[in-house]
């Protein structure tokens, strides 16, 4: 199985070094069915990567010690690969507590690996949004220190090392953009969708506690509604798409942060082919026929201040 998501490129300037890009993703359908004797939570989700990326570089050492620097890349006015005037994030932790400082540790227990390394995040996709920058980034070290350490993990491993970390990590070694998610998110089903959907996507400068969102959240019985949707998209039939969007935690995101409840608000004026919160907030994002129309939407909502407002397009 080949990883798609994350992207593995090299660098000549470094040549000993694994560099790979983690994409952002949305949830294009997320439906929370229950709590599980684990602790986790059944659940069934449709989810997209999109053009807005971290950047990972990997560089070995034989000392055994694991090093991670964080730098926040983001551009100012909005240059490639960063959501343009966003707000400063909170700094991700840069020890122990880091999913991909646990994922480096994780991978080197289950394989007897004894080697070091330094590791570099450049930090584009806004912590605390429902983006899964962190699930992102955990998958692709997974990714690159299997590559740079030469272990030859089998992708089961790595999937199964995935699941243990969270719920969302699963999906970015899965080898597809856009895939229906079910179980706690290890069940993975690739999806084939159109190439480049435009969506507009919102963040408030405050962000929301996953598992906040959680507790607050009432779960809802029956499936179905991502196949649906998923089948809806891959016909071009974007507005009976809109009509299977659906996101569990949105009421509880709607009770916790005035800010999210704005957000939708906001969206719900404008004409957009649909609209929804991301993951657990606080982001939000707004599904568009084409990317002209995504950019003259993006426009209108940045007039109203309600935020980081950029235009993505999903990956092929």
């Amino acid at each position: 199985m080949l990883c798609v998501a994350p992207q593995f490129r090299k660098n000549p300037a470094v040549p000993d070094a694994v560099v790979v890009e983690a994409p952002a993703k949305l949830n294009l359908y997320l439906r929370i069915l229950g709590k599980r004797a684990d602790g986790f939570h059944e659940l069934e989700s449709v989810m997209t990567t999109i053009g807005l990326y971290d950047t990972l570089r990997f560089t070995a050492n034989d000392s055994g010690s694991l090093e991670l620097e964080c730098h926040d890349a983001r551009s100012p006015v909005g240059g490639a690969g960063s959501p343009p005037e966003s707000p400063p994030p909170e700094s991700p932790p840069s020890g122990p507590s880091n999913l991909i400082w646990r994922a480096a540790q994780l991978l080197r227990d289950a394989t007897g690996c004894a080697r070091g390394a330094k590791i570099e995040l450049w930090k584009r996709i806004p912590i605390a949004a429902g983006l899964a920058g962190g699930s992102s980034d955990a998958a692709a070290t997974l990714f690159g220190l299997n590559r740079l350490w030469k272990l030859n993990a089998s992708p089961q491993l790595l999937h199964v090392l995935a699941s243990q970390l969270g719920s969302d990590i699963p999906f970015f070694l899965c080898g597809a953009t856009t895939a229906l998610c079910q179980g706690r998110g290890e069940i993975i089903t690739p999806l084939s969708l159109p190439a480049g959907l435009s969506v507009v996507v919102a963040r408030p400068a405050t962000g929301l506690s996953t598992a906040e969102v959680f507790r607050h959240c009432r779960p809802e019985p029956g499936t179905g509604g991502g196949q649906q949707l998923a089948t809806a998209l891959s016909t071009g039939r974007l507005q009976a798409a809109a009509g299977h969007m659906h996101n569990t935690l949105q009421e509880a995101a709607f009770r916790l942060n005035a800010d999210v409840l704005r957000l939708r608000d906001a969206f719900s004026r404008l004409p957009f082919v649909g609209h929804l919160m991301s993951g657990s907030g606080t982001s939000y994002f707004g599904l568009c026929h084409n990317r002209n129309e995504a950019v003259r939407l993006a426009g209108r909502l940045r007039a109203l201040g309600v935020g980081a407002v950029f235009v993505a397009q999903t990956r092929p």
